[in-house]
């Protein structure tokens, strides 16, 4: 594996950054030749002459790691720890000749990646390694963790399991007849690519009133759609407002519309009851997603905490740093990364 590390140029992150902490841009390779963009934070007063506790870091699910994984990255380098917020492979400043391509296998391998770039740091700790999934990557650290037992500490903040996501939809509301339906759309897709290139569209695929799959090229306009349901009015807050990134799918366009297939095919979460790592997981009380969340977590195994935050949302876990419990992460990692 090739890893490499350079000062932090040309600074892109949207939260407030502590000046305290120093970050470093970093690039390390994973099984399949990708080579992974991540930011290195270092806590304050850091030394080479100790050995850390580390955590990786990434999600949600087609953001950058200059979005909410860098301010979970920072916040606990504040608390002691080294920390890696990392972009996932082909999609912000991660290689891949094609771009915006989810895989469920690939991007469970880059946890396991960020495991070996961590562990060969002469001032990291091997057997103090942990990892967070946030948002939709919180199905794919879970996976990581399910096999990778240099894992040594498991957390997800408001979690989806993105193959249920896709599969089944929102809320199990997808009917067997708009599965069939999607494999027809699918493999629509599939030909346009194959005759024209890359193909942008949803990479969770709603339908109309007529049964008819609902089509786009970019995930948000500039503008807000009217009548838009609550949920998209919060991601559209954080990802088009508050938190745009250029390089961030969620904020600047789409996934490739092909990405349902792999996870149809080889779908996340398969062995979870095996972890024997410790598990904290946090969701909001009115997140969305929550019931993904607890759906993982009655199929883990003790050790296990589930954290429900009162009165928030699944967004709001992403930068109300007034209500992501960053205590009780630190408390979980100090206790079970000694």
């Amino acid at each position: 594996m090739k890893f490499n590390n350079t000062s932090l140029a040309n600074d892109s992150r949207v939260f407030n950054i502590n000046p305290k902490i120093q970050v470093q841009n970093v690039r390390f390779g994973n099984r399949y030749g990708f080579t992974i963009a991540g930011h290195l934070y270092l806590p304050e007063d850091f030394t080479t002459e100790k050995q850390y506790a580390a955590i990786a870091i990434s999600g949600p699910f087609g953001a950058v790691k200059e979005q909410v994984s860098g301010l979970y990255a920072q916040t606990l380098a504040e608390k002691g720890f080294v920390t890696l917020a990392f972009d996932q492979s082909m999609t912000g400043e991660s290689s891949g000749n094609v771009r915006n391509m989810a895989s469920s296998d690939i991007f469970v391998e880059d946890y396991s990646a960020a495991v070996d770039y961590l562990g060969v740091q002469p001032f990291i700790n091997r057997e103090r390694i942990g990892a967070i999934g946030i948002c939709g990557l919180g199905s794919h650290v879970l996976t990581a963790a399910a096999v990778d037992v240099r894992i040594k500490a498991v957390a997800t903040s408001v979690m989806y399991d993105m193959s249920d996501s896709m599969w089944k939809g929102l809320n199990n509301s997808k009917t067997e007849e708009q599965r069939k339906l999607e494999k027809d759309y699918l493999a629509k897709i599939r030909w346009q690519e194959a005759e024209n290139g890359y193909v942008p569209g949803p990479h969770e695929l709603d339908f109309d009133q007529n049964n008819k799959p609902i089509y786009w090229k970019k995930m948000f306009g500039d503008t807000l759609p009217v009548n838009a349901d609550p949920v998209t009015t919060e991601f559209f807050k954080y990802y088009v407002k508050r938190a745009f990134h250029p390089r961030s799918i969620n904020s600047n366009g789409a996934w490739d519309a092909t990405t349902p297939m792999g996870y149809y095919n080889f779908p996340l979460q398969q062995k979870i009851e095996t972890i024997d790592a410790p598990k904290l997981i946090v969701t909001g009380e009115k997140a969305h997603s929550r019931y993904m969340a607890e759906e993982a977590y009655n199929r883990l195994k003790d050790p296990k905490e589930l954290v429900i935050v009162p009165n928030a949302t699944h967004v709001d876990l992403y930068d109300q740093v007034n209500k992501i419990p960053f205590d009780a992460f630190d408390n979980f990692f100090r206790t079970n990364l000694k």
